[in-house]
Parts: C-alpha cells; structure tokens; sequence
C-alpha cells in the first residue's frame, strides 16, 4: 500500500522528501545513523525514521529502492521504543556491496549482515512481532518467497512501539532513497517455516 506519511511522525527529518505518484522520495542529512556504542564507542540517533505507534503484535512491510554508493548507506525498516531499544534492518551497503542487515539494539548495539549477491532494484522487509520476538524476513523483486534473516528478542514489556521506515548515511549527506510501500497490521502468523 501507498505510503500516507500524513498520519505518521518523523524522527530526526530529513533533508528533503517528495512524494511522487504515491511514492516517499527522500535525501538523507549528513553523518546521520542510529547505533549505540559497541564496538565503535559512539552513540548515534540522528538518522531518519518515519513512524506510526503500535501497540502489541504486529506484522509491518516495506518496500523501498535505494541509491547505494558510500559505506555504510542504508535503507528499510525500524521498530524502536526509545533511543537505546530498538531494531532496524533493510540494505547497507559495505565492503563495495549490498547487504542484508539487522541491528538489534538493547542499550548496546549488534550487528548481522551478509550480503546479497544476485542483482535487483526493489527490496521489500516484513518484521512480525509475536511476544517477545521479532521475526524479520526478506525478499527483492527477483525472488518469489520471503526469507529468514534473522528471529530477534525484542523485550515484550515494550508493549507500545513506533514502526516505519528508517534510512542513514553515516558517512555523507545526500543519500537518497524511495520508500514505495508501506503496511502495519495484525500479526500474519507464527509460522517460521
């Protein structure tokens, strides 16, 4: 479905957004990311989130279209109860390459990629929430069927949580990217296979 950014919050707006034929066109700021110190020693929450509350389970879907170029840009969704509890996962682009990644953060940041190797234009996300989980899965406009990246603990006394799509460019400013669907509704199921 069409994203209506009217009925939803932005965290930390971005430079620029423009909505073309149902579509959320946006450019990112400069230095922005969401990370909580490991490894790396900084604390990160200035990258753009655009967001709808939810209370209990859920299953949110986006599917978005990003201009990859400089280390570490990125694109897709987020689940956050505040600045130092949250998960996000979508495409970064490292190592000169897109991958699939997941950052759940419970006061410290972690972080699980790996890349994607065959060629594509669209990537689409579902995160199911189930308790005290959120199982996160993948697919981009060459593959039929969702994939598992990753089942994640996401602590269930959150029971109230924003949901949409989030992007970064830790590196620059100017990243641009096309969010052109968005839905959040009741959980799908709890089927992993």
């Amino acid at each position: 479905m069409a994203i209506d950014a009217a009925d939803m919050t932005w965290l930390n707006p971005p430079a620029r957004t423009e909505t073309r034929g149902g579509s959320l066109v946006v450019a990112s700021g400069d230095k922005t990311d969401f990370w909580q110190g490991t490894y790396y020693g900084f604390h990160r929450d200035n990258g753009h989130f655009l967001s709808k509350r939810r209370r209990g389970d859920f299953t949110a879907e986006v599917t978005f279209i990003g201009h990859y170029s400089e280390l570490y840009d990125q694109a897709g969704l987020m689940v956050r109860h505040d600045a130092t509890h949250w998960m996000k996962c979508g495409i970064e682009y490292t190592d000169g390459a897109r991958h699939f990644s997941v950052v759940v953060t419970t006061g410290h940041s972690d972080w699980s990629a790996f890349r994607l190797d065959h060629d594509f234009e669209r990537m689409s996300v579902r995160v199911t929430r189930n308790g005290d989980a959120l199982f996160i899965q993948y697919r981009t406009d060459r593959m039929a069927e969702w994939r598992m990246a990753r089942l994640a603990y996401f602590n269930p006394a959150y029971e109230e949580v924003s949901v949409g799509p989030a992007f970064c460019s830790p590196q620059r400013q100017g990243f641009e990217a096309e969010f052109l669907e968005f839905s959040l509704t009741d959980a799908l199921s709890r089927d992993i296979h």
